[in-house]
């Protein structure tokens, strides 16, 4: 797959909390449709089968659309399901041994909420950096907040792409202009939406404002 920084404009983070009857494959298919450019399986719940299941129909999905697709957190699902990648936080497994687990091929992506652990995080084989959370969300309420000053200094501290992420929404993306970011990843804005696929749209057009 291929993976750059124009990968990550428009990052969706997938949340099954507001299915309501719906499938999350179908969600995701109507993200992709409204110009999502990356998706990350987020699962904290699922049994280990299900997750794998799950993230092997949405995979094949995303390998359709051309799109990159990691798993949050879980490097065994990661690599049974043949996901590009996987994404850690701060308080998972560090950056070094995701990447020594998941070898030099798949995309890795790291939490950071401070220069020092972007720059952490670099060196020790992170493809991306998701920074936040930039604004306050309900999706992870115990983020850390990082400010706008702290994301322009950890942009401009790596060399790496830098996605925000927390609680941005199309009535504040805007306010993420200038601070030289690559992309920006959502949960609520696009998968908490009634018309997913013209959330995705809308906030595709907003992103490319911000980062282009």
């Amino acid at each position: 797959m291929k993976f750059d920084k124009h990968s990550l404009l428009l990052y969706a983070v997938t949340d099954r909390m507001w299915l309501d009857g719906r499938t999350l494959s179908g969600d995701v298919e109507s993200a992709l449709r409204g110009g999502a450019t990356f998706i990350q399986l987020r699962e904290k719940d699922l049994p280990y089968d299900a997750f794998c299941r799950e993230a092997l129909e949405i995979g094949t999905i995303c390998r359709a659309a051309g799109v990159p697709f990691v798993i949050n957190d879980n490097v065994d699902v990661a690599l049974a399901s043949g996901a590009d990648g996987v994404h850690v936080g701060q308080h998972d497994m560090a950056a070094r041994d995701v990447r020594r687990l998941i070898g030099p091929d798949k995309i890795l992506g790291v939490s950071a909420q401070t220069v020092e652990q972007a720059l952490l995080a670099e060196s020790q084989g992170a493809d991306y950096l998701g920074v936040g959370s930039v604004f306050p969300t309900s999706t992870k309420l115990d983020a850390d907040a990082v400010s706008h000053d702290t994301l322009q200094e950890i942009c401009s501290a790596v060399r790496i792409p830098v996605v925000a992420i927390g609680g941005i929404s199309q009535a504040n993306i805007g306010k993420l202009a200038g601070s030289g970011i690559d992309g920006v990843a959502v949960v609520s804005a696009i998968f908490a939406q009634p018309d997913i696929e013209k959330a995705a749209r809308i906030l595709r057009a907003k992103a490319e404002q911000v980062v282009l």
